[in-house]
């Protein structure tokens, strides 16, 4: 059909849809710009440019549509959106983009022509289902502008062609909006839109499951309305003895999102418990909005049951496309399980139109060029107003440091720049890495470190025989392939270690001789070796001998004895006279605090003895007394093998500095425990909160506490105070 001129219902239409945008587009567009863009579109109705494509689609009205989509649905600038009403013109070469840049300006000029170059990808069907195709679009395209205008220009096309006559065209049409559009939508943040697609493509593509779930759903809305009806009402009481502002509501999931679970899972409708969800809209300043959500989530858990293992928390760490809601799913009336969301209005309006600000591709994790724009584009979008006009100015250009090649098979992958062919074969697998000899690019063979350019074919060819080398790490780029190196090269000296100490052990066993870690360690570093694993491997691999080790090994500890020997002589002369020095103390006790003087002792670490401690002093080999609780670990130790070396001690009346003390802690991992905790040691005038490490593992969290005291009153004091904090359920003195 070559059809020149409007019939006289699409000018109606026109009429009515031209209106419908002036309206949706008065914020960000002018009356000139208005009458600049009907005057080329009548320019070329007067020049007999076809008013519809080769399927019948009136482009006039596409384009009007997709521009009031573009409105509602994104909220775009002024320059998407005449861009969007030109395009059409300029693909069937009417208007030039010099013509673009005199009338509307450089920046409207730029998204056409991003948008004339995507037009050379769309029906390349060889490679759509991979999902680097859609990186590869966005190298094309230049401006991440072009792509949510082809997000929405898709959405329009699929709500134009039900029931469209020609099949083919609707089905490839809804196969290209399903693994392409919908999944863009979705890394933009733009869900409304990506249900919508996913929904249509499934209602071209299965008709018959699409309108059996829609019928059902339409059979059981007055029961489930009913439902959400009484979820809602006790909840909204709640609320609103709060005196939050919000807004509650239940939604229905999508039709596609519905099939994919009965796909999945195997199960009828009744089978699935969360075919709808309530969503809770707080109203509150930007400042309270986390403490908010967290306040009505403490709320609906006692009111309904939560389930733990689908609880969602996007508010401590948005997802990566900037969505962020608390998600929970609880047993509401007749034990159904009910997801609840929980948002603010600012972030129900990131949800619901994407921003495009919070964008970022799934598995692409660069430490440079992304973060740094993904930082730029969350500072635009504390920015009150035109977050989308201030988006022109970053540039996708960061995709133009990757390379873009290709399996035998035609399969396509993404690589950073000056990724070779070893990187390659670990990007398909960990395995396919480990064994790789080199590979064939274009047909030629290439070795490992080949730098590999964007057009490539790479096969990788591998040997059963090969291992990882310490100098591939020299010429990898990717974060994958050097991790694995390096975690295969680790494993394999610890093994050789393994097998090195498992050899030391047994002939020193075969020898009845016991190893002592002390002398062993002054044997290790006698014989020149930094590390106790590279002493170990070098065992394994036969560059020692383990008999030169044990003749090494009982030469220190003949040494060691030899010097105790001695130092025990010169250690006991000393106490003596030190008893007869200090007249008003009996039975040889060792004074130690601040007042003493010219006594070298050293508080052991082992115990972390503090004032008001029962202690001991224990004359170590260096000639330093080290000062130990009579509860620490290693006592009874000492005391039994060098009971010579150890001396009573006490502690003089008077100690200024504080002491560090190490509390083990265990609690539930609930909201706000740790700065109630912080908050009471804050408070106490003498003691200080130094180091805290806590893990949370199933719901309950336990770590450590180092804390600043300046005796073992104030440590037990803080101990019972801690205690009375909710949700801990104890909390000890750890050595």
């Amino acid at each position: 059909m070559d059809k020149k001129v409007f019939t006289p219902e699409e000018s109606v239409k026109i009429k009515a849809l031209v209106s419908l945008l002036l309206h949706e587009a008065k914020d960000v567009a002018n009356p000139e710009d208005y009458r600049t863009v009907k005057k080329a579109i009548n320019n070329a109705v007067k020049a007999n440019i076809p008013a519809v494509d080769r399927h019948s689609i009136n482009q006039v009205i596409h384009s009007l549509e997709t521009a009031i989509a573009l409105c509602q649905m994104v909220s775009p600038d002024r320059n998407m959106i005449i861009a969007t009403m030109i395009y059409g013109l300029c693909v069937v070469d009417f208007i030039k983009i010099e013509e673009v840049k005199r009338l509307w300006g450089d920046d409207t000029a730029h998204l056409v022509s991003g948008l004339l170059k995507v037009s050379t990808l769309y029906g390349k069907q060889g490679v759509v289902k991979t999902d680097n195709f859609r990186r590869l679009l966005m190298t094309f395209a230049e401006d991440i502008r072009v792509i949510i205008i082809m997000i929405v220009d898709r959405l329009t096309l699929m709500r134009t062609i039900n029931h469209h006559p020609d099949e083919k065209f609707v089905t490839d049409t809804a196969f290209e909006a399903n693994y392409l559009y919908a999944p863009l939508a979705h890394r933009l943040g733009l869900y409304k839109i990506k249900s919508e697609l996913e929904d249509m493509s499934l209602k071209y593509t299965a008709r018959e499951t699409y309108t059996k779930i829609a019928r059902e759903l339409n059979e059981t809305k007055v029961a489930r309305d009913a439902y959400i009806a009484d979820f809602i009402a006790p909840l909204k009481e709640k609320l609103d003895a709060t005196g939050l502002d919000f807004e509650i509501k239940g939604r229905t999931k999508s039709i596609y999102s519905i099939w994919n679970k009965l796909r999945k899972q195997q199960v009828e409708m009744s089978g699935i418990y969360d075919l709808f969800a309530i969503r809770i809209i707080l109203d509150v300043p930007l400042d309270r909005e986390k403490s908010d959500c967290w306040n009505v989530y403490s709320i609906v858990a006692d009111m309904y049951t939560p389930n733990p293992a689908r609880m969602k928390d996007w508010l401590s760490i948005p997802k990566s496309n900037g969505y962020e809601s608390l998600h929970t799913t609880v047993k509401g009336p007749e034990n159904k399980w009910v997801e609840v969301q929980i948002r603010t209005k600012r972030m129900d309006l990131v949800a619901e139109k994407g921003l495009a600000a919070h964008w970022k591709y799934k598995g692409i994790k660069s430490e440079g060029d992304l973060d740094v724009w993904m930082n730029n584009i969350r500072d635009i979008l504390e920015t009150a107003d035109g977050p989308m006009e201030l988006m022109k100015n970053f540039k996708m250009d960061l995709y133009d440091k990757e390379v873009f090649v290709f399996t035998p098979k035609g399969d396509l992958y993404r690589l950073p720049l000056g990724a070779t062919v070893l990187d390659f074969a670990f990007n398909i697998h960990s395995k396919l890495g480990c064994t790789c000899v080199g590979g064939k690019v274009n047909g030629r063979n290439r070795k490992l470190n080949y730098k590999l350019h964007s057009g490539d074919t790479v096969e990788i060819s591998t040997a059963p025989g090969q291992i990882p080398k310490q100098d591939w790490l020299n010429f990898v780029v990717t974060s994958k392939a050097r991790n694995k190196i390096r975690q295969t090269l680790n494993e394999r000296v610890n093994r050789a270690a393994e097998l090195g100490k498992e050899l030391l052990h047994r002939r020193c066993k075969n020898r009845k001789i016991e190893l002592e870690e002390a002398p062993l360690m002054r044997t290790i570093k006698k014989m020149g070796y930094k590390t106790v694993t590279d002493f170990y491997n070098a065992i394994s691999e036969e560059a020692i001998d383990v008999n030169d080790v044990i003749t090494q090994y009982e030469l220190v500890e003949n040494a060691d004895k030899k010097e105790e020997t001695e130092k025990r002589s010169a250690e006991e002369f000393e106490l003596q006279n030190n008893s007869e020095r200090n007249a008003d103390s009996s039975d040889d006790i060792l004074i130690i605090g601040d007042n003493i003087k010219g006594i070298n002792y050293r508080l052991s670490k082992c115990c972390n003895p503090i004032f008001g401690d029962d202690v001991f002093g224990f004359v170590s080999a260096e000639g330093a007394i080290k000062i130990h609780r009579n509860d620490c670990p290693n006592a009874q130790h000492i005391r039994y093998k060098y009971p010579y070396r150890v001396i009573r001690t006490r502690w003089s009346g008077k100690v200024g500095n504080q002491f560090a003390a190490t509390l083990k802690i265990i609690g539930n991992d609930d909201i706000g425990i740790i700065t109630n905790i912080s908050s009471i040691i804050n408070k106490e005038k003498d003691v200080a909160l130094r180091n805290i490490s806590i893990e949370s593992k199933d719901g309950i969290f336990s770590g450590f506490l180092v804390v600043g005291v300046n005796d073992t009153s104030a440590l037990n004091n803080i101990i019972k105070k801690i205690k009375t904090v909710k949700g801990v359920k104890d909390v000890q003195r750890s050595n």
